[in-house]
């Protein structure tokens, strides 16, 4: 979340070209950071989720103080972002990890 939030609010003078879209990088972003949140699953691990959310919100609000822009685009993408990173993890716990031993 550090890094998101420093390259997130980092004063530019002009935004830089990016290959495959702003979009896409802001989803890969937040499906890394909830990837290994939701694999782990802690307590309380949709709240963790709903943080980064608000978290997310909150940088789009502080974007236009740093001479960057503020997008509902991008909240959306931060969101999508999160909900793939649930969803790949969901399927790494069911399919690609040992199932958990049960002592008799």
């Amino acid at each position: 979340m550090t890094l998101i939030t420093t390259l997130s609010l980092l004063p530019l003078s002009q935004l830089p070209e990016v290959s495959g879209g702003d979009k896409l990088h802001h989803l890969l972003a937040y499906c890394a950071l909830m990837f290994p949140v939701a694999l782990r699953k802690p307590a309380h691990w949709v709240w963790i989720g709903l943080l980064f959310l608000a978290l997310s919100g909150a940088i789009e609000l502080l974007q236009p103080l740093v001479n960057r822009y503020a997008q509902w685009s991008d909240l959306f993408a931060n969101g999508l972002g999160l909900g793939l990173g649930l969803l790949v993890a969901i399927v790494a716990r069911r399919y690609c990890l040992p199932a958990p031993q049960v002592d008799q």
